[in-house]
C-alpha cells in the first residue's frame, strides 16, 4: 500500500482494526495452530504401523543411533516458540498464559512462510535459569527453538549460556534480536543498493540500545561496517566506553558495555539531535511516538541519507517529515508505508535453511547471509520505495533459506551437506506443501469461514 499523509487519529484507526476483530475470530477458530497427521491413515491396519506393534523397530533404530530421531520422528522440522511472557509485544510482562496467542500466531508463520512446523511452550517462571534448564530438556523432542518476548537483560543471558552450552545440540535463537537485527541488515544493504554507497564506508546512528539494536550493532560489523563509525544512543544520550552508568552495570548488561567500549570513538554526548550530523543510516527501536526523531535531527544528515524508524504501531518520525527533512529512503515496521521492516521476512527462511543442514547454530555470518539474499533478490526491481522484498513474495523464503543453509555447510556447522539446487528445490516443495495444504483445508470447509466481524 502506498504511503499516505494520513492523521495521527487516522493512523491510530488504521492500527487498531485487527485488534478490533482479533478478539471475536480468536475465539471463534479457539486459537490458530493444531496438530494433524502427515502420513496416511489408508486402513485401519495402517495403526499397526504408525503405532504398536511396528513402531517398536522405529524406537530401537533410535535407541542404536539417536541422529535417527531425525530420520524417524518429526523433530528435524520441529521448532519450540519458548516465552516467559515478560516482555510480550509492547504489553510488557502480561504472564505466560496471555503469551500464548503471540507464540501460536509466530507458530502459524513459521508453518505457513517457512514450512517449519512450530509449537509454543509458554513456561510459568520468570527465572533464566529455569529457563535455560526447560530448553535443555526440551531437546529430543525438536530440531530448535526459537525465544521470543523475554525481558532484557534476561533474554541476553537465556540465549547466550545456551549457545555456549556443549550440551545443547540444537540451534538456539532470539527473533526479538537475532531476527530483527538480520532484516535491519536487510534493509540497510538494500538501501545502499539504492543510494550507491559501500557499507564499508557508512557512518550509522542508532537510537535505542535494547535487544534489537545491540544485535544490529553486532551484525552491521559482521556485515563490514566499522564499529568507530557507529554512534548508540539510549535514553541518556550518546553510549561512550567510559560513561560513568554504563561503566557501573557492565555486570547487568554486558552488551551494552561492550558495545559502548567498540563505538563512538571520540566520545561524542549528547541526544540524538547532537551526534546525527553527517550520519548516512540512522536506525530507531525506540518509542512508538512520532517527533521522538525530529525533522531537523534527519535534516542534518548524509545526502541520500537512509532512515529505519522501526518502533510499532506508530513510528518514531512520520515518513513523510524524514523525507521532507532530506531522507531518500524511509522504512517503518508498519505494512501500510514504504519500505516495512518486518522480522517475519527473516526467521521462517532462517529456520527452514538451518534445519535443513541440521546446523547445531545459527551464526552471525549465516545471518549475514540471510540479509544479503534479501537485499539481492530486492536488487531486481530496487527502489527508494521498496528496497527489500514483500511478505508476498514467497519466493524470498526458499532463497534465504538456501543461503543460511549454504553458509553452514561451508563453516563447517552443518550434519547434513547438499548442491545449492537441490537445497533450494528442497525448501521450495516443503513450503509450497505448506501453504497449499493450508490453502486447501480453507477451501474444502475443513477451516470453517469465519463470521463477519
Amino acid at each position: 500500500m502506498p504511503e499516505e499523509k494520513l492523521t495521527v487519529e487516522e493512523l491510530k484507526k488504521r492500527a487498531e482494526e485487527p485488534g478490533r476483530v482479533a478478539p471475536g475470530l480468536h475465539g471463534f477458530y479457539k486459537g490458530k495452530i493444531q496438530s494433524i497427521g502427515k502420513c496416511p491413515v489408508r486402513s485401519f491396519d495402517d495403526f499397526a504401523i504408525w503405532y504398536t506393534p511396528g513402531v517398536a523397530k522405529a524406537c530401537l533404530k533410535i535407541k542404536e543411533n539417536e541422529e535417527e530421531s531425525y530420520n524417524m520422528l518429526n523433530r528435524g522440522n520441529m521448532v519450540a516458540v519458548v516465552s516467559d511472557g515478560t516482555r510480550v509485544l509492547g504489553l510488557g510482562d502480561i504472564g505466560p498464559y496471555a503469551a500464548g496467542p503471540v507464540m501460536e500466531g509466530k507458530a502459524i508463520l513459521f508453518k505457513y512462510l517457512g514450512g517449519v512446523d512450530a509449537w509454543p511452550i509458554c513456561l510459568d517462571t520468570k527465572d533464566p535459569d529455569e529457563i535455560i534448564r526447560t530448553v535443555k530438556l526440551l531437546q529430543p523432542s525438536f530440531g530448535g527453538i526459537n525465544l521470543e518476548d523475554i525481558s532484557k537483560p534476561k533474554c541476553y543471558k537465556v540465549l547466550e549460556k545456551l549457545r555456549k552450552d556443549p550440551e545443547v545440540k540444537i540451534p538456539v535463537w532470539h527473533d526479538d534480536a537475532q531476527g530483527t537485527a538480520t532484516v535491519v541488515l536487510a534493509g540497510v544493504l538494500g538501501g545502499l543498493n539504492v543510494v550507491k554507497k559501500d557499507i564499508e564506508n557508512i557512518r550509522v546512528a542508532m537510537l535505542g540500545v535494547g535487544a534489537a539494536n545491540t544485535r544490529t550493532a553486532y551484525l552491521l560489523h559482521a556485515a563490514g561496517v566499522d564499529y568507530k563509525n557507529i554512534i548508540m544512543v539510549d535514553s541518556k544520550g550518546a553510549i561512550y566506553k567510559d560513561r560513568e552508568d554504563i561503566v557501573k552495570e557492565k555486570d547487568y548488561d554486558t552488551f551494552k558495555y561492550d558495545l559502548a567500549q567498540k563505538t563512538n570513538p571520540d566520545r561524542m554526548t549528547g541526544d540524538l539531535g547532537e551526534v546525527i550530523e553527517g550520519m548516512d543510516v540512522l536506525l530507531s527501536a525506540s518509542r512508538p511516538v512520532p517527533g521522538t526523531i525530529k525533522k531537523e535531527w534527519v535534516s542534518k544528515m548524509a545526502s541520500d541519507s537512509i532512515v529505519y524508524a522501526c518502533a510499532n504501531p506508530l513510528p518514531e518520525i512520520w515518513p513523510w517529515d524524514a523525507k521532507e527533512a532530506g531522507a531518500k529512503i524511509v522504512g517503518t515496521g508498519r505494512s501500510d508505508f514504504d519500505n516495512q521492516i518486518n522480522n517475519s521476512l527473516g526467521f521462517p527462511g532462517i529456520f527452514r535453511g538451518t534445519l535443513d543442514v541440521r546446523a547445531h547454530t545459527i551464526t552471525d555470518e549465516m545471518c549475514v547471509a540471510a540479509a544479503q539474499a534479501l537485499a539481492d533478490l530486492g536488487a531486481k526491481e530496487a527502489s527508494d520505495k521498496k528496497v527489500i522484498p514483500l511478505m508476498s513474495q514467497w519466493e524470498l523464503y526458499p532463497a534465504e533459506a538456501t543461503a543460511v543453509g549454504m553458509k553452514a555447510i561451508e563453516q563447517g556447522i552443518a550434519k547434513v551437506q547438499w548442491e545449492e539446487k537441490d537445497l533450494y528445490k528442497h525448501a521450495e516443495k516443503i513450503i509450497k506443501a505448506a501453504r497449499g495444504a493450508s490453502e486447501m483445508l480453507y477451501k474444502e470447509g475443513f477451516i470453517p469461514k469465519a463470521p463477519e466481524i
